[in-house]
């Protein structure tokens, strides 16, 4: 059966350019794209009942937008006043940037990595002394943690943020070839919304190994994964599996 339709479980992606574009213009297929999970910010009120105080840590650790965003957030909600002795230690120079619709960048003691945690443990190790707080999401990589630990840098987890799946019921009587998940979020989000789903013919593309793993641990195949060696992104793997298939299916 040929590919024609495909659902990516993430945002629509801004402006004219991305490879998903390119990806339906070559292959001629249809794209669509729509979250199945959300972020919802904890309040203020259950914040409080973890009794972290924000203030007692000199630096904070960015690991997201998503993160920059809550932190700012609740220090808002709860009346604080970030003083601007603050660090910043952030995960890629994108997020390190986005800081700026909260800070002045020049005036503030901002440091980031590359676009990973070993890369941002680098300029951590140089910053062995700071107190840092780590805000999160309720569902998180332990990565993060683990190599704070290993290091034994002084950090407190503050979940800041929940994961929430989506309401997909209007998409309960449309059908795609392929589903793009990027995380196993996504993957509980499809079978709450759609607790009798019967995968069938529809093609399941999986990005990362937990994302992978839930997938067959929802007792679904995976038929396109990455990175892998010949794709290492989701769009050069749904291209190779594209072009196969559909040559295949003539």
């Amino acid at each position: 059966m040929k590919i024609k339709t495909i659902l990516v479980t993430q945002p629509k992606p801004e402006g004219d350019k991305s490879p998903y574009f390119d990806l339906a213009k070559k292959c001629n297929v249809k794209i669509d794209f729509r979250p199945f999970i959300h972020i919802e910010g904890v309040s203020a009120l259950d914040f409080r009942k973890d009794k972290i105080n924000i203030l007692e840590h000199t630096a904070v650790i960015m690991t997201s937008r998503s993160a920059v965003d809550h932190y700012f957030r609740m220090c808002q909600e709860m009346r604080i006043t970030v003083p601007e002795t603050m660090k910043y230690f952030c995960i890629s120079e994108s997020t390190a940037f986005y800081l700026q619709k909260y800070v002045l960048y020049r005036k503030r003691k901002i440091f980031h990595g590359k676009q990973t945690i070993l890369d941002l443990m680098v300029v951590i190790k140089k910053h062995k002394d700071e107190k840092y707080l780590l805000p999160c999401s309720d569902i998180h990589k332990e990565e993060i943690a683990d190599k704070l630990d290993e290091q034994k840098i002084k950090y407190t987890k503050a979940i800041m943020y929940r994961t929430v799946c989506s309401d997909l019921k209007d998409l309960a009587n449309v059908n795609y070839d392929v589903l793009v998940f990027f995380s196993p979020s996504g993957i509980k989000s499809l079978l709450k919304n759609f607790p009798k789903f019967k995968q069938n013919k529809t093609r399941i593309a999986s990005f990362g190994s937990t994302t992978a793993l839930a997938v067959k641990d929802a007792k679904l195949k995976v038929d396109i994964s990455a990175p892998n060696p010949k794709a290492p992104s989701m769009t050069m793997a749904l291209e190779q599996y594209i072009i196969a298939n559909n040559k295949a299916a003539k």
